[in-house]
């Protein structure tokens, strides 16, 4: 689990590193212990009158691959000054309009021990093509979860802040100066 702590540093480095042209405020950044994600708000394209739905999402694709690929080299680099000072991987992503793309993202392996009635959750979900194998199903499970308990999550992240904040402040806590 990140730290507020870690949380408030790397925001802040990413705000003097980043260049200020490329994203319109400062970016949404996720941590967690394996990877830092870095997702930026870049202005969507301008169309004439009413287009489709299809179209917007088009010209929205093609302005992120563009800024994908003018920004690639400068990314590269600041993410490997990042990876090398945290520790942790780093992936980015750009929200352009109603398109919110993810360029790399690692993928971490998780072991778990399951029981029958676990598993045959996840094989029914394989076996109705809701998931390509246990380890998507497993995946799919954790995202509906978040998506259902968004709120539960927050408060528990919010108390286990506390407890580090209780922590720091403990008797063996070095006063500041």
């Amino acid at each position: 689990m990140s730290t507020q702590q870690d949380d408030e540093r790397v925001s802040g480095w990413l705000t003097g590193r980043l260049p200020q042209e490329w994203f319109e405020g400062a970016p949404e950044v996720s941590l967690d212990r394996d990877e830092i994600l870095i997702v930026g708000t870049i202005a969507a394209p301008e169309q004439a009158g009413d287009v489709s739905p299809a179209a917007r999402s088009a010209a929205e694709e093609g302005r992120i691959k563009q800024f994908r690929e003018n920004t690639r080299e400068r990314r590269i680099e600041i993410a490997q000054e990042l990876e090398h000072s945290t520790r942790r991987k780093v992936a980015w992503g750009v929200r352009c309009g109603e398109t919110r793309t993810v360029f790399t993202s690692l993928s971490a392996p998780v072991m778990t021990r399951l029981r029958q009635p676990e598993r045959q959750v996840l094989d029914t979900l394989v076996d109705a093509g809701v998931a390509r194998s246990r380890s998507d199903a497993l995946g799919w499970c954790v995202k509906l979860v978040a998506q259902h308990s968004e709120t539960w999550l927050k408060d528990l992240r919010d108390a286990m802040t506390k407890v580090e904040d209780v922590r720091r402040a403990g008797p063996d806590a070095v006063p500041e100066q």
